[in-house]
């Protein structure tokens, strides 16, 4: 067997100038394309999935439609919890691999707390909850979308109240729908369904999920772990382990079942999907991208030095490490954009090194690009960082 193959840091970001649809040459033509490339779009916040599709369509003019007839006319992408217990944009294809992989373990736990928490606050016992959780998706079927609160006219018990953790700090009431439907949520029984308002809202509906087989959850996850690669590597054990939110046994055995070919990185060991050793080379132009908070590139890799300076980090990230808007030049973040009041995108580069006239240029070009499909739309992000602030309110 020969040397493992090294990979460095211009081939990766060749690759995920490509894999991840952001150089020019490498734009999708629906959104059903951009979340297939991608594996999973963050949904966390409403706008991001659409700002996310926008940066890498090629006519971005088509974003809002387009991204709304696939989540809520066509149902081809579906908005689910996912890895991480964090809600993602998945092809309607890939649902059954998500629950199965990922899903049935976090749901488990979440079922559990939330009898748990029941039973320490008074509330009625598994019995009821299960009468209550196949009335309120009867209700659901019947309505085909609707809020907790319209859910609750149909079955009141939802409305039902139990104190959270007495006597302690954070003492508190919650509703049994609140709960529930999270829990539903997890275990793939209900999905997010259209907003209350614009595509911007977070306020949303709920709908019962597609059908979906049920795989088995080793095979599943060899299945997502190949796609992500395919994807996304070159990775690291450990950003598979954070992407996945799995044990690193999961991804250990997941690596081997998919076939995973390992290779050489700057930080050490590292996998690729098992056909994907010949080199990538760099697009064909240089390319400028502006990203939305938690966009899936940004926050892709759980080791982020080789596309984004750690100097760079505590002005782009939150507390919690939720990235904020990001400005890119050629694989690599270099500054943080945001949208004023008045609808004007702006933006500041934070890291001068090789970005001459032709990298500022194809940023405001960039920007354009985004101000023109958003039109009279106003973002906000939902995570807010110290440069997206500073830059909104300037």
């Amino acid at each position: 067997m020969g040397a493992e193959r090294y990979i460095g840091v211009p081939e990766r970001r060749a690759r995920l100038a490509l894999r991840q649809r952001l150089a020019r040459q490498a734009r999708a033509g629906t959104p059903e394309e951009v979340a297939d490339a991608l594996v999973a779009l963050h949904g966390t916040d409403p706008a991001t999935v659409y700002l996310a599709v926008g940066a890498r369509l090629a006519d971005p003019a088509k974003t809002v439609d387009e991204t709304g007839r696939a989540l809520y006319e066509d149902r081809s992408l579906v908005r689910m919890h996912g890895m991480r217990h964090t809600v993602f944009v998945f092809p309607t294809g890939l649902t059954a691999v998500v629950h199965a992989s990922t899903g049935l373990a976090v749901a488990a736990r979440e079922r559990a707390a939330l009898l748990k928490d029941m039973a320490a606050g008074g509330a009625p016992d598994a019995a009821w909850l299960k009468e209550v959780e196949e009335s309120t998706l009867a209700a659901l079927a019947r309505r085909g979308q609707a809020t907790a609160a319209e859910l609750a006219q149909d079955e009141p018990r939802l409305r039902e109240q139990f104190v959270y953790a007495a006597g302690k700090s954070y003492e508190g009431l919650h509703t049994v729908s609140t709960r529930l439907l999270k829990v539903l949520g997890v275990e793939g029984k209900v999905v997010r369904g259209r907003p209350l308002g614009s595509w911007t809202s977070s306020q949303f509906r709920w709908a019962v999920a597609p059908e979906h087989p049920e795989l088995d959850a080793a095979e599943a996850q060899a299945e997502l772990l190949g796609r992500w690669l395919a994807a996304c590597g070159p990775a690291t054990e450990a950003d598979l382990k954070w992407w996945t939110g799995w044990r690193v046994t999961d991804v250990r055995r997941a690596l081997a079942a998919c076939g995973a070919r390992p290779v050489t990185l700057d930080e050490g060991p590292g996998f690729v999907a098992g056909e994907d050793v010949d080199p990538v080379s760099a697009p064909d132009e240089p390319w400028a991208a502006l990203l939305p908070g938690l966009d899936p590139t940004a926050m892709g890799w759980q080791q982020r030095d080789w596309y984004l300076a750690p100097e760079l980090r505590p002005q782009l990230f939150d507390r919690s490490g939720n990235v904020g808007p990001t400005v890119w030049w050629n694989g690599r973040v270099i500054g943080g954009w945001a949208q004023r009041p008045d609808g004007e995108i702006t933006w500041r580069i934070l890291d001068e090194e090789g970005v001459g006239r032709e990298a500022r240029t194809a940023i405001e070009t960039a920007a354009e690009r985004l101000s023109g499909w958003l039109g009279t739309t106003r973002i906000t992000p939902r995570f807010r960082t110290p440069l997206e602030k500073e830059l909104a309110t300037g």
